[in-house]
């Protein structure tokens, strides 16, 4: 594993210079301290620092000053004093971490000269996180025009240089929630969020993060920017996310929320685990039918929707439809949704199949097992990304096993699949056995067929299916 742990903390000055002036600032000091003293507990090589204050305008630059040694004045709050620095920077990985996304096709460099200005928000995660320098350090910037693909990279970036450099490390991204500040002198003591839907947003996204919801955080950044005007964009949740992983596997820790200046600062920790929230993905919808805005366009008087459900069982496997709103013609359901207890739970917001009229639409089906969640035939790949030696026979017995008990369910079978879409990780090395199991099964069937190479897939399988069939 080389990430530990990550955490999210806002990067203004005033926990550090000024935290006894308002109970919202001392409060945020606090759970610095917190984190201060896990990140101390925790076992890692390195502390890796992405700031929404270090702007740049030209790709990224990651800090390679062995050394940096300066007194910082921030350039909005001079009044709050100085902030002399010498900090410990890892120049060994800061090279490699620029290497590896100019690899990604990044334009990356590093720098190192002395009195080269580092931002405010690394500075103070530093100075409150890591005051004695235990562990070297290593910065990385946000550039300023980089939308969500460019960041995702940047983050991809800096855990293949990880890998590469087999370090462990402890992810933190200095950013604020919303990022509206008064423009006025306030009272310090009454500093509030500039705005209450900025707040209503910052706190759900507060307790998404509590439950180790990265993920969903990360999909929901541009609609909370454009509500909430959040700090460049929530680029540093993005870059967590490709960092630590894009899925909901964290335990997730809220230390704080409060404001700063009118602005949203949290301070979350997400330490990686097994439980994931998996059900909860806010993945865009796939539609399959357009029924217009609250069912408007299928003649539901009310212009509401209607919603209904009912356990069904087929051949003692549990299956629930749950029918689609809007979706209907006179009382015929065309349109449902299908989740079996008895299949693999699936890894985002989707059901194991929909029906639409008389067809059935699997969602891609992987070879887990359905009971331990184990993969038959392993892993192609560790915890921490090294290959593995895997079974693609067992692992494509598993896929047609999990589809046959999802056809099964939904009132279908293998003999009734129309068409099928494969996709393997490896054309080269497992196709010819992959096609002579599929034979095995799919000869008599007549379906129609076609095979995709692939990069990756979304959990350490070599094969997944995605099947049309015909329902009952």
């Amino acid at each position: 594993m080389t990430i530990v742990a990550g955490y999210i903390v806002p990067g203004m000055p005033h926990p550090l210079l000024a935290p006894e002036r308002s109970p919202a600032w001392q409060t945020i000091r606090d759970a610095f301290e917190k984190v201060r003293e896990e990140i101390e507990a925790a076992e890692a090589d390195l502390l890796l620092i992405y700031s929404t204050q270090w702007l740049s305008v030209i790709g990224h630059q990651v800090q390679a000053d062995p050394a940096p040694e300066w007194t910082h004045v921030d350039p909005e709050w001079h009044e709050l004093g100085e902030i002399p620095y010498r900090f410990r920077i890892d120049a060994d990985y800061a090279e490699a971490y620029a290497k590896a996304a100019r690899a990604r096709g990044l334009h990356t460099r590093t720098v190192a000269y002395r009195g080269f200005p580092i931002d405010t928000g690394s500075v103070v995660a530093l100075k409150l996180l890591n005051p004695d320098n235990r562990l070297p350090a290593c910065i990385v910037s946000c550039n300023m025009y980089a939308d969500r693909a460019e960041t995702l990279v940047l983050g991809k970036a800096a855990s293949d240089a990880l890998r590469s450099s087999g370090k462990r490390a402890i992810a933190v991204s200095v950013t604020a929630l919303s990022n509206r500040l008064f423009t006025e002198e306030i009272d310090p003591a009454k500093d509030h969020v500039s705005s209450r839907k900025d707040d209503e947003w910052n706190r759900k996204l507060v307790e998404l993060l509590g439950e180790g919801r990265l993920e969903d955080v990360s999909q929901l950044a541009r609609e909370f920017s454009a509500q909430a005007f959040g700090d460049q964009k929530l680029k540093a949740i993005w870059w967590l996310a490709a960092l630590m992983g894009q899925h909901n596997r964290y335990e997730g820790r809220a230390f704080a929320y409060q404001p700063i200046w009118g602005t949203g600062a949290a301070v979350v920790g997400l330490t990686p685990t097994d439980r994931a929230a998996a059900a909860q993905e806010f993945d865009e919808a796939d539609a399959e039918v357009f029924a217009g805005d609250r069912g408007v366009l299928t003649g539901n008087s009310s212009g509401a929707a209607t919603h209904s459900s009912s356990p069904v069982t087929h051949s003692s496997s549990s299956v629930t439809h749950s029918s689609s709103p809007g979706l209907t013609r006179g009382s015929t359901v065309v349109s449902d949704a299908i989740s079996v207890a008895a299949a693999p739970r699936p890894v985002g917001a989707y059901p194991h199949a929909r029906r639409v009229g008389g067809l059935l639409f699997l969602s891609g089906i992987g070879p887990r097992d359905p009971k331990t969640d184990s993969i038959p035939g392993g892993p192609v790949h560790d915890s921490e990304g090294r290959s593995q030696k895997y079974d693609v026979a067992l692992q494509t017995r598993a896929v047609i096993e999990n589809v046959k008990t999802i056809l099964e369910a939904s009132g279908s079978s293998l003999a009734r699949v129309i068409d099928v879409t494969v996709y393997l990780i490896d054309m080269d090395r497992d196709f010819a056995t992959f096609n002579r199991v599929y034979g095995e099964h799919f000869a008599g069937v007549g379906a129609t067929r076609t095979t995709v190479a692939i990069k990756a897939l979304p959990t350490p399988i070599a094969v997944e299916f995605k099947v049309i069939a015909a329902a009952e």
